[in-house]
């Protein structure tokens, strides 16, 4: 008995442990199947950029119920289904979130292939008795690279390997659906990825969309050059855009202004902090890819993995184009001969302003030789940490060329013995003659020529823009006004550094702010001094304070360039009428026959280019244009606020061109050969773009064969019209306005005030 026993517990046994794992299989697989949502994100992401599939469910509306329509996998599967690739079984009810969540079976898996390409859904590999099924994830991690293949032609979907560091998980403050990675800010709805922060992962990805997560390739992590200060209980480490608390660690516990740091982790949790100390100081002199030159060290080496923090007031970590040259604000970790990291420690006061000056034509910031001489003796200084010093006598020329021995080192600098005199750029043709600059002019090899730069104090820098961008004959509350101007548009392109890898902020040119063209003026030299530090502030930021020579009794808003309106909103169009309200001139009609009269009496409608006409021909035009055929018409189909052309449409017999925007509308319409009749009835010519965009165009005359067209071209005002009008300015100066109330006039909601106020806000 007890043998029977034995031979029925031997059978059953391996039998039920047979069942156990078919069972189990079984419910894992049908656990881990695919859910419908997360398919369907990816298929539509091979398919189309997100922001597509939210135009689409915009465009087409979508078939959840209004209760489910804000899910982030609504737009996807609403995407699919209005292309055919997905299709419902019930055709008359709407998807809802089981349906989301329930997982897709190969059928559906099988017609989305067949809908991409026929004779994709063999990729499946299975027979189509198992198309009821649920797909398991395992099988649609296989099947989808090659519907991924088929449907991403374009090849925007790609693997990459991410550092994660931050999700809503462990960042508080963070968007729903938001990860923190090496490769920037990305979005990742529907993907798991909580489990996998302070990992090296691989995943899909379409831009800023995390498609789906492939696995994790490292559990050794570390986060190299990280800004950490001590706290309570471990150290708070600053990673991109957050910061995070590692609890535990000691090793900062002396370092209480913080300290640069490598962070080594092992399955999330910190193995290693390495502390780099080692710092230097100096003025910035140039910000190039990989190598940053700092006075008195000469050019060094960037660590690859560079960073750049604010370790004052607010802590967080910034851009290499937020290294201002020129100035020195703080210090630089360097270890094994690279500079890990700039720390800026103080705030930024527009003292010194860096210009590159351009040859005598403007054209270029190269110059083949650079001659300077001086009244005063001039300070020669050369070598990788400026040590070699030379002395050029006055009254004598320093003539350096591109074979200069001195400049196999880095830079030259030239400085005035007595400073108080001036230096003067022979090899330079200004409209005032040959000129002379204030400050240092530093001297550096490129590759295509020398460049020259004058690094000067900004209110000296004024001195030499507001007379050569507005004439010191005009009232001292207008030049004021430019004064101040001009002070906040330079305070924001040494912050923009522009031309940092040139060591410098701005050129001399049209570019940025006209420089030292005309001499300086005892008026507008008083203008700078009375108004000394002062900004255009809106809010707490100062101002983009645009500028431009007349109008046409209208301005118009930021949005010309791009802009949105909520982004400048002190640019708002105005009347110049003083107080008038601004007419409704974006159809042709109502602008035609504004810019064909005078319009109401205005600060600016004084001026000769308050009004001007031209004539065109299509012959002169096909010089330019010569892919459409013969022109035949001009047609402005859009206009922005003041009745300023946004889009011009030039038809041939062959086609259409369209031109977009001010600059391109004024270049293309425009010619040197072009005679202006202007609103005093003189004339002028010789311009290669037209005056101003603000204008209206028709067909007046066609010779008897009927080849040559002339249109007549109405215009008004000269310059963009965003901003100031400097003639408009002065009139209102000359009737008794102060710069203040001039500017409050241009710049909707503004708030004149000194520099201090920024330096505080820092």
């Amino acid at each position: 008995m007890r043998s029977k026993r034995l031979v029925y517990w031997a059978l059953a046994i391996p039998a039920i442990l047979i069942l156990l794992i078919v069972l189990i299989v079984k419910l894992d697989t049908a656990g881990r199947g695919v859910p419908r949502s997360a398919a369907s994100k990816a298929m539509a992401l091979a398919l189309a950029p997100r922001e597509a599939c939210e135009a689409s469910q915009k465009e087409h509306g979508s078939h959840f119920a209004a209760a489910d329509q804000g899910e982030w996998y609504a737009k996807y599967i609403d995407y699919l289904l209005e292309r055919g690739v997905l299709v419902l079984e019930d055709k008359e009810g709407a998807p809802d979130r089981d349906y989301a969540a329930d997982a897709l079976t190969y059928g559906e898996a099988a017609y989305a292939a067949e809908q991409i390409q026929e004779g994709l859904s063999g990729a499946l590999n299975i027979s189509t008795k198992k198309y009821d099924r649920a797909m398991p994830l395992s099988e649609w991690e296989l099947f989808y690279p090659s519907f991924l293949e088929a449907a991403d032609q374009a090849g925007e979907v790609r693997k990459e390997t991410l550092l994660l560091y931050g999700t809503p998980d462990n960042v508080p403050e963070a968007a729903a659906w938001t990860a923190y990675t090496d490769q920037g800010i990305l979005n990742f709805e529907g993907v798991a990825l909580d489990a996998c922060i302070d990992r090296e992962i691989e995943v899909y990805r379409r831009g800023s969309e995390i498609i789906s997560l492939i696995g994790v390739v490292s559990e050794q992590v570390t986060y190299r050059n990280v800004w950490t200060v001590p706290e309570e209980d471990g150290i708070r480490a600053y990673l991109g855009s957050i910061s995070r608390t590692f609890p535990g660690i000691r090793e900062l516990s002396e370092e209480t202004g913080g300290v640069l740091a490598d962070l080594e982790l092992s399955e999330g949790k910190i193995k290693k902090v390495s502390l780099k100390k080692d710092t230097i100081e100096g003025k910035v002199l140039s910000v190039r890819e990989d190598a940053i030159e700092i006075e008195g060290y000469g050019t060094l080496k960037l660590d690859p993995d560079f960073r750049v923090y604010k370790t004052y007031g607010v802590i967080r970590e910034q851009k290499k184009e937020n290294i201002l040259v020129g100035y020195d604000l703080g210090r630089f970790v360097v270890a094994k001969n690279r500079v890990c990291a700039a720390l800026q420690t103080r705030g930024f006061a527009a003292q010194n302003i860096r210009v590159l000056i351009m040859d005598s034509a403007f054209s270029t910031i190269f110059h083949e030789e650079v001659a300077l001489t001086s009244q005063s003796d001039l300070i020669v200084r050369s070598g990788a940490n400026q040590e070699k010093e030379e002395i050029v006598e006055a009254g004598e020329t320093l003539r350096i060329s591109a074979g200069d021995g001195r400049l196999e080192t880095g830079r030259l600098t030239v400085s005035a013995a007595d400073a108080g005199k001036e230096i003067t750029v022979l090899n330079v043709e200004r409209g005032q003659g040959t000129p002379s600059y204030f400050g240092t002019m530093e001297i550096s090899r490129e590759e295509d020529g020398l460049l020259l730069v004058n690094e000067v104090d900004v209110e000296d820098y004024l001195t030499r823009v507001v007379p050569s961008e507005m004439p010191a004959s005009y009232e001292l509350e207008a030049l004021k006004a430019q004064a101040v101007c001009a002070r906040t548009y330079a305070w924001r392109q040494i912050q923009a550094n522009a031309y940092s890898r040139y060591g410098a902020h701005v050129d001399d040119s049209t570019n940025y702010q006209v420089y030292n063209n005309t001499e300086a003026a005892e008026r507008t030299d008083l203008a700078v001094k009375e108004t000394d530090g002062q900004l255009v502030f809106y809010g707490e930021e100062p101002a983009q304070t645009y500028y431009f020579s007349t109008s046409c009794g209208h301005s118009t808003d930021g949005t010309v360039w791009g802009a949105s309106l909520s982004e400048v909103p002190y640019l708002k169009g105005i009347s110049l009428s003083g107080g008038g309200q601004m007419e409704e001139l974006t159809e042709n009609e109502a602008f035609e026959a504004f810019i064909r009269g005078q319009g109401e009496p205005n600060y600016d409608s004084g001026y000769p280019m308050y009004r001007w006409q031209t004539t065109v021909t299509n012959r002169r035009l096909e010089e330019k244009i010569d892919s459409i055929g013969e022109i035949q018409g001009i047609f402005v189909t859009e206009r922005g606020t003041g009745g300023i052309a946004k889009r011009v449409q030039i038809v041939g017999s062959g086609g259409t061109r369209e031109l977009e925007g001010q600059t391109q509308i004024r270049n293309v319409l425009g010619s040197e050969a072009l005679i202006y009749e202007r609103n005093d009835g003189s004339e002028m010519t010789g311009w290669a773009s037209l005056p101003s965009a603000f204008i209206a165009v028709d067909e007046t005359a066609r010779s008897e064969d009927g080849s040559v067209r002339t249109f007549t071209i109405w215009g008004g005002g000269y310059g963009h019209g965003v901003g100031m009008s400097q003639n408009g300015a002065q009139e209102m100066a000359r009737r008794g306005m102060g710069y203040r109330e001039i500017l409050e006039f241009f710049y909707d909601g503004v708030e004149i005030r000194g520099m201090e106020a920024e330096q505080s806000a820092g």
